[in-house]
Parts: structure tokens; C-alpha cells; sequence
């Protein structure tokens, strides 16, 4: 996961850990530990924060050099 990426837009979009643990229905503490890469987002709730965040699942969950985001590169060019 690109967490500094995660912060970075949820801080931009003016969202709070609290809030954001509120959107996706979980306690702030286990918010705060996906966040910071201790536990992992299910699919459900990585889905809702690329919606709510109006990115691509990939842009904020993918590693930069992960074959995912390499062949999504090569589609957009």
C-alpha cells in the first residue's frame, strides 16, 4: 500500500482518521493501523476510499512497481 499517498489525499479532501473510520463503519483505532500499514483494507473498504477519494484503487493501494500498475501505464499510453 502506498500509505503516504492514503494520508496525503485524505488530508487534501479535509477528512479526519475519525471520519474516515466513520464512512467505512470501523473503530478509529483499526482505521489507524490500516492506515499506517499495520493491518490490510478488505476489498469493500479500498473500493470506498477510491470512491470517496475519487481515485483509481491502484493509485492509492498499489505499490508503484507492482505489475498491476505497470500494464494500467502502458494501457493509458
Amino acid at each position: 500500500m502506498k500509505q503516504w499517498e492514503l494520508i496525503r489525499l485524505r488530508k487534501e479532501g479535509g477528512l479526519t482518521q475519525k471520519k474516515m473510520a466513520e464512512i467505512l463503519d470501523i473503530d478509529i483505532s483499526t482505521y489507524v493501523y490500516k492506515e499506517n500499514g499495520k493491518k490490510q483494507f478488505n476489498a469493500n473498504e479500498m473500493f470506498m476510499i477510491s470512491e470517496l477519494l475519487d481515485k483509481k484503487i491502484e493509485d492509492i493501494f498499489l505499490p508503484s512497481n507492482s505489475i498491476l500498475n505497470r500494464v494500467c501505464e502502458c494501457k493509458s499510453i
